[in-house]
């Protein structure tokens, strides 16, 4: 990967259920090896092709070797299983699996502003349950488009995708090793009459239309990748929205929002149908600390307020309101708790001017911790 910075990759090969975690220079072996196998079957014997074109991904319990001899064996199979059906989409999707309880795909088709008479499409798969949070923990991410992209182009567009969409989910607030999130372009949609990949030039001051376009699309497709992980969080019975508003800068938003997401004391109280305002406030207070951006006046509790956002469209039901807690209709928020969505708004600049005017949003996804959470991560092992 280093050598080829993604150049020439043809395709990716994963197992589920054992990580190849803490087996040394054997384990690594058995990654080449695994990756060798494979690009036989996808490059074909004696090409020359196979030795580095096809990524490996391992995800699942650490500290054992893979069965590598039985992976190998089962290449064959896999090379006559192979199609691009939904049902074959399916398929790798399971398995990649883990603790997670149904698999995880999305398509889409979209336009280019060069080619606007062209259809492209992209395809993806993720998995992950359990240990998740940026950067990016144990969640795997495979991305595939017909558009046509430079590796350079590709590699920016899935960065800054990454950054708004696999790094702003979480589940409990554990990281590990085996993570990853990979895309492929193959370019087979582009018109005969296209003259110009989508390219990326690090010193022009903006990018080409179809640059920006493929970006915006691509950040809210791998938010919809990187949300049905949080939906399938172990033991989840909420999926929790944290939108944090008036930032300086989205950087600084970011990390509130994600202080948030890592608190027990709301993520459990979501679970008991709480809302907790003042768990939201707590974590607020301490989210800039031993950051760039503590004592910088960022939080300032006279213009703060914290609402819940109903998911039918009506009114927000504020419960702090610049600073200071809101009576709230009870009944209302009884309600609005028992529902699976939960979005929380945190306004750092409640001024009366629209948030668009008045700084930066970040967004962050997560979901409760619940007793069925401890449960499963207590009979792991087991």
């Amino acid at each position: 990967m280093r050598k080829s910075k993604g150049r020439g990759l043809r395709g990716v090969v994963a197992n589920s259920w054992c990580a190849n975690l803490l087996t040394g220079e054997k384990g690594l072996e058995d990654s080449r090896n695994m990756s060798r196998e494979a690009g036989r079957i996808v490059c074909g014997e004696g090409t020359g092709q196979e030795e580095e074109s096809v990524m490996v991904m391992h995800t699942g319990m650490g500290g054992q070797r893979l069965p590598i001899d039985n992976i190998i064996q089962g290449f064959p199979k896999l090379q006559q299983n192979m199609g691009t059906t939904h049902d074959h989409w399916i398929q790798a999707a399971r398995g990649i699996c883990t603790t997670d309880t149904f698999p995880k795909l999305a398509s889409r088709t979209f336009t280019l502003p060069s080619s606007p008479e062209t259809t492209f499409s992209i395809a993806g798969i993720t998995k992950g349950a359990g240990m998740i949070h940026p950067n990016m923990a144990t969640t795997l991410g495979i991305i595939c488009t017909d558009a046509l992209v430079t590796p350079p182009a590709l590699q920016q567009l899935l960065s800054t995708a990454a950054d708004k969409s696999y790094n702003c989910i979480s589940i409990e607030g554990d990281t590990s090793t085996n993570d990853m999130v990979a895309m492929f372009a193959n370019g087979a949609a582009a018109p005969s009459n296209a003259h110009f990949p989508i390219d990326f030039d690090s010193s022009a001051e903006s990018q080409s239309e179809d640059f920006i376009a493929f970006q915006r699309m691509l950040i809210e497709f791998m938010a919809d990748l990187a949300k049905l992980v949080v939906r399938d969080g172990e033991g989840a019975t909420k999926f929790i929205t944290i939108r944090v508003r008036g930032a300086p800068t989205y950087p600084a938003g970011k990390y509130i929002a994600s202080a948030i997401a890592r608190s027990v004391l709301f993520k459990t109280g979501v679970y008991g149908k709480d809302p907790n305002p003042i768990g939201v406030l707590a974590a607020l207070g301490y989210s800039l600390m031993d950051t760039d951006f503590a004592g910088k006046g960022i939080i300032n509790p006279e213009s703060t307020s914290v609402s819940f956002m109903p998911v039918d469209g009506t009114d927000e039901l504020n419960f702090v309101k610049k600073g200071r807690l809101v009576k709230v209709d009870e009944m209302r928020a009884k309600k609005l708790m028992e529902g699976e969505d939960v979005e929380v708004v945190v306004d750092l600049r409640d001024d009366g001017r629209k948030w668009r005017e008045n700084g930066e949003e970040a967004v962050y996804w997560t979901c409760d911790i619940t007793h069925e959470f401890v449960t499963i991560n207590g009979d792991f092992r087991n």
